[in-house]
């Protein structure tokens, strides 16, 4: 595989990690440089080591992986998403001006669901010589973390000028990333297309 195709993986996959991030400052609304940091470093360690897990079982346990990471992943996401619109719907206004950084925990768990699809990826370096899928998981890691922090920055930005609820949009689009992923591990978007 080229560097070329690597890269564009990389950001293809950083693209999930993008939009939760936006959803995250537009739920904080005031620049918080550690709790971006703490994102984009737990999206990047998660987007990278999941390739890493995969490459290490190999292909034996490809069929089983492929069963269940779009379930967890529509799960997680439609948990989340729903928690934050619900948020979105019951808080008062004084309450939505400043939101504390997201948790650990919370973290965690918003990297492993944004992170399902990397999984995969592990078996397309399996035939792949050490040092390229090296690049490969260097690559991931460091899109992950980039655009991790572009998106908490637009999402800031978004959050405080513009004139509607972002926290429902924010949850809305965390459901629609667990929709879609859900949906093209079901061959339900290619059916559509083709």
């Amino acid at each position: 595989m080229d560097c070329i195709t690597i890269v564009l993986l990389a950001i293809a996959l950083a693209m999930d990690c993008f939009a939760v991030s936006v959803t995250n400052g537009i739920a904080l609304k005031q620049f918080h440089l550690s709790s971006i940091l703490k994102m984009a470093f737990l999206f990047g360690f998660f987007q990278s080591i999941m390739p890493l897990i995969t490459w290490l079982l190999g292909v034996g346990y490809k069929d089983e992986v492929e069963v269940w990471d779009h379930w967890i992943a529509l799960v997680v996401l439609l948990f989340l998403g729903g928690k934050m619109i619900k948020e979105s719907l019951t808080k008062d206004s004084e309450e939505k001006d400043v939101q504390p950084a997201i948790a650990w925990k919370s973290l965690i768990v918003l990297s492993i669901a944004t992170s399902i699809d990397a999984l995969a990826t592990g078996f397309v370096f399996i035939t792949e010589s050490t040092s390229t899928f090296i690049f490969a998981l260097c690559m991931i890691g460091l899109a992950s973390f980039l655009f991790s922090v572009i998106g908490n920055i637009i999402g800031i930005y978004a959050g405080k000028h513009l004139p509607i609820n972002m926290e429902l949009v924010g949850g809305l689009v965390l459901i629609g990333i667990g929709v879609k992923i859900f949906c093209e591990h079901m061959g339900y978007l290619s059916n559509l297309f083709s």
